[in-house]
């Protein structure tokens, strides 16, 4: 496994950090919490504690759809990436999208990343109970199915241990709050770091 060169003992040079882009709707931009307390800076701040010199850009916008996200997909990536954490569906699966589009529109944000050559770590979302059974199987697959294309490691539920925990959402039962976030970080993180190591040395 390649260690990124930004992560290397006793460089003779100053290494330029990773720049890492998380790419997402409200649940990355960190919906009615301040910056520092999103999910991209808490995340940056636990791998940089853990020896990682990386820097976690936040391209979350709250109320985008995967189809929104890919709208603005030019200009989040003009300046290019070493890596792009992707997290996008939920408000397509809170719309009742059809599953099928949602799969088209993350299926071309991974194949323009893969065009760049920007290595892809996918958070997926499940779909409620309330919508069906045969909503959430299709709706859940698509992420399963992504990350098998694109070979592209996976993380299947954004919010694993924090949906359905009061005590880690806002008001509204759908955001985490400081809390939550701090929680989702500290279980993606390993998965997070993994995904860093195995990434070439910064452009």
């Amino acid at each position: 496994m390649a260690v990124a060169a930004s992560f290397l003992p006793g460089k003779a040079e100053a290494a330029k950090p990773l720049k890492i882009i998380a790419f997402g709707d409200s649940l990355t931009a960190g919906y009615q919490l301040p910056g520092d307390e999103a999910f991209p800076a808490v995340l940056e701040k636990a791998l940089r504690a853990d020896g990682f010199d990386v820097t976690v850009v936040n391209a979350g916008v709250s109320g985008d759809t995967a189809e929104d996200g890919l709208a603005r997909f030019d200009w989040t990536f003009a300046d290019g990436a070493d890596a792009a954490i992707v997290e996008l569906g939920a408000n397509d699966m809170l719309r009742g999208l059809d599953t099928k589009l949602t799969f088209q529109t993350l299926d071309e944000i991974l194949s323009r990343l893969k065009q760049r050559k920007i290595p892809v770590y996918l958070a997926g979302i499940t779909a409620s109970p309330n919508l069906g059974a045969d909503y959430k199987k299709a709706f859940d697959q698509i992420f399963i199915d992504l990350s098998r294309k694109y070979n592209a490691p996976l993380y299947p539920f954004f919010l694993e241990g924090v949906m359905n925990v009061p005590k880690l959402q806002l008001a509204d039962h759908l955001h985490p709050n400081r809390e939550g976030v701090q929680k989702m970080v500290q279980n993606i993180l390993p998965g997070i770091e993994r995904f860093v190591k195995s990434l070439p040395p910064p452009k």
